[in-house]
Order: structure tokens, then sequence, then C-alpha cells
């Protein structure tokens, strides 16, 4: 389980079909093989260690659901350690399930914050709310805006400057993660109501 919060900002080192290794001294300092360190917002599994840089392997449901496959050599990425027991949870609960890829459509200025409009699939929206919490290449924002197509997240300063958000141009493609505790809820829902109507 993660936060949200991101610790460093790694370094794309080599990117191939299923593997990944990334320069990232602070999130190696007290790592170990098998330990998980979410990439933009992936749970990934440290496969190897090697001077302050850990590799990774992919599956093809990684690529199929995340923005994974777009990284090259060179880009820098959104690095969280797994939360151990007494963390304070500053973000949300965050699984590192990526469940799809959305599209930056535009960055606004407004006042001192960045307003980031990105367009998300139909089935994820359903999940997200205004107000609520939304996962966006493993960052924990919080969802200022919605429509039938796109949410809306402001973002602060210091959110711009300690993540790769501010560098992500219209067209970027970002993953996302919706907040379980929706899908948690919608699901007792559901199942409420088709035992009501089967007693019915």
């Amino acid at each position: 389980m993660f936060t949200g919060i991101i610790e460093e900002l790694g370094t794309v080192l080599e990117s191939g079909e299923g593997r990944l290794r990334i320069r990232a001294p602070l999130v190696t300092g007290d790592a170990s093989p098998g330990d998980s360190i979410a990439v933009n917002g992936v749970d990934l599994t440290v496969a190897e260690l090697e001077g302050g840089a850990f590799a990774a392997n992919l599956m093809p449901e990684t690529y199929r659901r995340s923005a994974l496959g777009d990284l090259r050599a060179g880009d820098r990425v959104n690095l969280e350690r797994s939360v151990r027991p007494g963390d304070r949870l500053s973000g949300h609960i965050v699984r590192g399930v990526t469940e799809g890829v959305g599209e930056v459509l535009s960055l606004t200025p407004e006042g001192e914050a960045l307003l980031a409009r990105v367009a998300a699939p139909p089935d994820l929206l359903r999940y997200v709310a205004v107000k609520g919490p939304v996962c966006i290449d493993g960052v924990s924002l919080t969802v200022v805006a919605k429509d039938e197509a796109s949410l809306t997240v402001s973002l602060v300063r210091y959110t711009r400057e300690h993540t790769t958000l501010e560098g992500r141009g219209a067209g970027a493609r970002v993953n996302l993660e919706t907040d379980i505790l929706a899908r948690y809820v919608e699901q007792f829902v559901d199942e409420r109501l088709a035992a009501a109507g089967e007693r019915a």
C-alpha cells in the first residue's frame, strides 16, 4: 500500500520489453529484493539492486493498464516506497494498481496553482467525485472539477516542484487509480440491492 506522497524523482536508465531499471538513491537506500516501489503509481517489485539503482520486471498486463511502456532512458519518474505500520497517511490509500490511462488535456495557471485537466475513461470517472481523491502518475490529488469526459486537479507549488506532473504537456499519457473506497461502496450497495431483489 502507498499514500501518493512522492519521495523521490528517479531517472530511467533502461526501459525494454519486460524490464525497467531506474536510478533512485533515496528509495533504494533501505530496499531489498522483493520490496515494493511505486513507479508513476504502479506497484513494482524490486528484482535487482545495484549502485543506487533498482530493476523491476513488468508483465504484459502492466503495459496494457499503464503508460509505463512509454518510458525511455532519461525520463524522470515519481517514486514512493510502500508504507510501514505507524507511517503517517498524508495522502490517501493508494494500492499501486493502475486501473487505466488518462491523457493530459491542458495545464492552466490559476494564481499560484496549476489546473491540470485529464481525460479519463468513463468506467474510471464513475468512481471519481469532486473533492474526492484520485491518483495520477502516483501522486495523491484532490479532484476540483469533473465532467462527462475528464477530471481536473489543482497542483500546488510543492507538488509541481517535487513531481513530474508540471512537465507533462497536453497529450501526455498518465496512470490513473481511483478511490478504492468508492469501489467497495458500489459493490456493497449492488450486493444489498441484489439480495433485496431476490427476497422480493
